[in-house]
């Protein structure tokens, strides 16, 4: 009888310390992340290049609050104003400097550079609405909505994991 309460105490002894084993977790943090969103809203002064609008300054403020937590590496910016005040309150919170990227080179050539580059990390890329949709799409070689005139809210964030799969995922700023 005492053999079986011991064998009975050592299997349970055994569960519970089964229990303990760390298993692989499903939800692991990607090797990348790109988060690309179009400018915030921009004010109508009639210029070619204006500056945000009020509501454009408070979604930059809610980008970079968003952003974080995030091992931010890197904000990519176009040469208009929109998208450096858009990314600038990004970049300041992790102590980066905006880079510069030409607006009109190919989103495939980009994407590359970016992936070829930020291997690891976090990058927010501020774009336009007939940019930002082709760079998300190029860099996870997916199917993305083309971004209305009108559309300031959405953020596409392209994951990709050790092993250099890519996943898309669309986010909301409302």
């Amino acid at each position: 009888m005492h053999a079986l309460a011991a064998s009975l105490v050592s299997a349970a002894l055994l569960a519970t310390l089964a229990g303990c084993a760390s298993a692989p977790s499903a939800q692991t943090s990607p090797a990348a992340r790109y988060v690309v969103v179009r400018h915030a809203e921009k004010a109508d002064d009639g210029t070619r290049d204006p500056d945000l609008g009020p509501a454009g300054r408070e979604r930059a403020q809610r980008l970079a609050a968003r952003l974080r937590e995030e091992s931010l590496r890197a904000v990519y910016v176009t040469a208009y104003r929109r998208t450096l005040q858009t990314g600038e309150p990004a970049a300041r919170a992790h102590g980066l400097t905006p880079v510069v990227y030409d607006a009109k080179r190919a989103p495939a050539e980009f994407a590359a550079q970016l992936r070829r580059e930020h291997r690891d990390g976090a990058v927010l890329v501020v774009g336009h609405s007939n940019t930002a949709p082709d760079i998300a799409a190029a860099l996870c070689a997916c199917a993305v909505e083309p971004m209305p005139e009108t559309e300031y809210d959405r953020r596409m964030i392209v994951d990709i994991d050790a092993q250099g799969r890519a996943t898309l995922r669309i986010e909301r700023d409302r």
